[in-house]
């Protein structure tokens, strides 16, 4: 590691900012340093727009990974190199966002079913059966299942705020079986050749991969799980707040918009995986 980026990581640290969050915006540097051949410290911001502008045109990033990006060389110039201002942007995206596509029940049962191996299947269940970003599954560990209060403990999640989630028994009975087959420690999920967790794309190849198997046409990724995870929940007679908590949003006009992806049907109690057997909220 550089200097600067020693520098950088000291400064997000001191913040409080999230591991992963850290390392995401040392991936955004160093991808400009690569691109360049230079160090951060020596590049333009009219060298900068322009990456910016390669990442968009000729990579075909996202919006979102492109803003993630300039936050994170906001970050650098102007916190860790002490520049007053700069001048480096990207434009706010055009058309407004699409709803996602909403798994069904019946979909959902199909794409677990047709995961390749015992553990892809118990991931791809407490992705949905717990509303989890993809990298709180990556990075729960054995600890985080609490089956006296029948609850999971999400470390460090989006904004590096802890927050405990539901834990059902269906799925409780799945981690079990599978911790008897793996017997996995100190992670819950972790890489047969580091012993980390794994990487990312792993287990997004893998709900792909079960998704095709099951004969889903229906577009998206694997935070697919966890919209439908939230649908699912409202349309079950949830209550907004509540569900605001599992999903660890800060902000309930983040979770209201999934007030645009239920069906019009009538409510029943209850939640997700079998309705969570008569869901009961987890108490922080």
């Amino acid at each position: 590691m550089t200097e600067l980026r020693r520098r950088m990581d000291a400064d997000m640290a001191v913040r409080g900012m999230a591991d992963r969050t850290r390392e995401t915006y040392q991936a955004a540097v160093t991808g400009l340093a690569r691109y360049y051949h230079r160090s951060p410290d020596q590049i333009s911001d009219d060298e900068v727009q322009a990456y910016l502008l390669y990442l968009i045109r000729d990579r075909q990033r996202s919006w979102s990974t492109c803003n993630i990006t300039v936050n994170a060389l906001r970050f650098l110039y102007h916190t860790t190199l002490k520049r007053d201002r700069t001048t480096f942007c990207v434009p706010s995206p055009r058309q407004p966002g699409t709803l996602p596509a909403i798994l069904s029940h019946d979909e959902i049962e199909r794409l677990i079913a047709h995961a390749a191996n015992p553990k892809h299947r118990t991931m791809l269940l407490t992705t949905y059966a717990a509303g989890l970003r993809l990298n709180e599954v990556l990075h729960l560990r054995i600890t985080d299942i609490d089956s006296a209060r029948m609850t999971i403990r999400v470390e460090q999640g989006k904004g590096g705020k802890d927050r405990y989630t539901v834990l059902s028994r269906r799925l409780l009975d799945a981690l079990r079986g599978y911790w008897t087959i793996a017997r996995p420690s100190p992670w819950l999920f972790p890489s047969q050749d580091t012993g980390q967790p794994l990487h990312p794309t792993a287990l997004q190849r893998a709900y792909q991969q079960a998704k095709l198997r099951a004969g889903i046409k229906k577009p998206g990724g694997i935070h697919g799980l966890r919209h439908a995870f939230a649908t699912h929940l409202l349309e079950a007679g949830v209550d907004i707040h509540t569900i605001q908590r599992l999903l660890g949003h800060a902000y309930i006009s983040t979770t209201t918009r999934y007030f645009q992806l239920t069906r019009h049907t009538e409510m029943r109690p209850g939640s997700p995986l079998d309705l969570l057997e008569r869901f009961t909220p987890p108490q922080g």
